[in-house]
This record gives structure tokens, C-alpha cells and sequence, in this order.
């Protein structure tokens, strides 16, 4: 819901209001009781974005949500089968370092 700006022509007592789009125009001051209020013209119809979370990239496509996923999911298979093929390599590299340790005493 918006807050609408409303201004006395009798006193000039200003205020905000938050009220909904479709309520009524305030006509009644709240400071003088007279019927001379009126709703001024403000920027309270912008939409604000504030603090972090709101990317350009959250409002993407489905088309390029779905081909994002399958990037994701074929570069995680491929990730797998290389930590697989590295595992017989470190082992090797152990054992290396035992025998030098032996060695050196």
C-alpha cells in the first residue's frame, strides 16, 4: 500500500497517509476539522528495491534457467570423474613421501 501526501488549505497541515489504492481521498483535516484537505502529487508510486538479494539474473528466463541446470549438471559429472582419477595419483604421492622418510634416517 502506498502513502499518499495530503496538505490543509485552510491550515497547512501536511502529513502522510498510508492507505490503499483504492480507498477514498481523506477530505477532513485532522488538526482543524475543516473539509479542505487535498491529496497532493508525490513520487509514492515507485517501486524501491532496497538492501541485497535482487540480482538481474533472478528474473531470467525458463529457457535459460533450464540450459544454466544442464551446464551445472554435466560440468558436476565431469568433476566427479576427475576427483576419481586423482585419487590413485595422491596415494602414490604418500607412499613417495614414507619412503623418503625411511631414508633419511
Amino acid at each position: 500500500m502506498p502513502t499518499y501526501d495530503y496538505q490543509c488549505d485552510a491550515c497547512g497541515h501536511t502529513f502522510e497517509l498510508f492507505q490503499g489504492i483504492n480507498d477514498p481521498v481523506e477530505t477532513k483535516c485532522p488538526a482543524c476539522k475543516k473539509k479542505k484537505l487535498r491529496r497532493l502529487l508525490g513520487t509514492g508510486a515507485a517501486i524501491v528495491f532496497k538492501g541485497s538479494g535482487f540480482y538481474q539474473t533472478d528474473y531470467r528466463s525458463d529457457s535459460y534457467q533450464k540450459a544454466a541446470k544442464a551446464d551445472k549438471s554435466s560440468s558436476d559429472g565431469s568433476a566427479k570423474s576427475e576427483s576419481k582419477s586423482d585419487a590413485p595419483k595422491s596415494d602414490s604421492g604418500t607412499s613417495k613421501s614414507k619412503k623418503r622418510s625411511g631414508s633419511d634416517k
